[in-house]
């Protein structure tokens, strides 16, 4: 099983995860608390160790702020929070696509309350199932085991030290932490290093 530490933008976030590796780091660059701009995510993205995979988090963004981010190495991942369609989805991965670069790989993110009508044929090569759009709150996680989901997922959404291994107990491709990973809106390193540690254990 793979982890998400989300949200980062400070120099110390990039020390707590090049230390504990989770999986992916993510970057925001929607309007957020910890939004990033494009020369500090650059910055940061560049201190992460090779392993760790840079995603970019969007709502409704214009494809070429994504382009530009993905063609300079600044995100290998895209994950879209807002309205975008498989008309979106299509034409990003088609300006994205490139003989130099591997192809972008872009994540959809799913409210619980839109599962049974927005889960199906996507060219989104994972799904993210949150309660909102970086809500930090959970949802009644039952209602994922009625739900086939034939795409790769990420669970977010309120999960922390108190709850990982129940949202591990469902079997998720990913787990994505936010601000289950902080004290008081900054990210902790003991509550990273914790929780990805946790997830490795339950491989």
């Amino acid at each position: 099983m793979r982890v998400k530490i989300c949200g980062l933008f400070r120099d110390e976030d990039i020390n707590y995860v090049n230390e504990a590796r989770p999986d992916f780091a993510g970057f925001v660059f929607a309007k957020s608390q910890r939004q990033v701009s494009v020369p500090l995510a650059q910055y940061l993205r560049f201190r992460l160790v090779e392993s760790i995979v840079p995603v970019g988090v969007f709502v409704n963004a214009p494809i070429g702020e994504i382009v530009a981010l993905f063609q300079n190495g600044i995100i290998s991942v895209a994950q879209l929070h807002g309205d975008e369609d498989e008309s979106y989805i299509s034409a990003l991965k088609k300006k994205c696509a490139s003989e130099k670069n591997a192809p972008i790989r872009i994540i959809k993110v799913i409210k619980s309350d839109e599962l049974k009508n927005k889960i199906g044929a996507t060219e989104a090569d994972y799904y993210l199932i949150d309660s909102g759009a970086g809500s930090g709150k959970t949802f009644d996680w039952q209602q994922l085991k009625s739900i086939k989901i034939k795409k790769p997922w990420f669970l977010a959404g309120g999960i922390g030290l108190k709850n990982v291994e129940q949202a591990m107990a469902l079997k998720p491709f990913a787990i994505d932490i936010s601000s289950g990973a902080e004290t008081d809106g900054i990210k902790d390193r003991e509550k990273i290093l914790e929780l990805v540690s946790i997830v490795r254990k339950g491989k």
